[in-house]
């Protein structure tokens, strides 16, 4: 799937299934809640914290997957083509980080 068919297929989804999207503050917030959701899991399996008990089965990829769905939102609720924003996000770092990782001493 790209990241066009992705925007299509949540779009069809929501004005079906969802019934509207929720308004652009709503879907920040729920996009925050969902990317702390991500942290938790990420802090417990690969960090220092531990699970609760019942936790441990706790899949950081469907919260991935919940994060994207709601960028996905807020990108079809405002208008955002998320294929070029990428392309010109790869175009901006690339000139602007062309040399700075390659000499940065921390990562050789």
């Amino acid at each position: 799937m790209t990241i066009s068919e992705a925007q299509q297929q949540v779009d069809a989804w929501i004005k079906t299934i969802g019934v509207r999207y929720f308004n652009e503050l709503t879907n920040m917030a729920i996009l925050t809640e969902e990317v702390g959701e991500l942290a938790r899991i990420m802090s417990r399996k690969y960090g220092e914290q531990s699970f609760k008990a019942g936790e441990e089965k706790a899949d950081p990829a469907d919260e991935m997957a919940d994060v994207l769905w709601v960028l996905i939102c807020i990108a079809n609720q405002t208008g955002v083509n998320l294929t070029e924003a990428l392309e010109k996000n790869f175009e901006k770092k690339t000139k602007r980080d062309k040399d700075r990782h390659q000499n940065n001493e921390k990562l050789q």
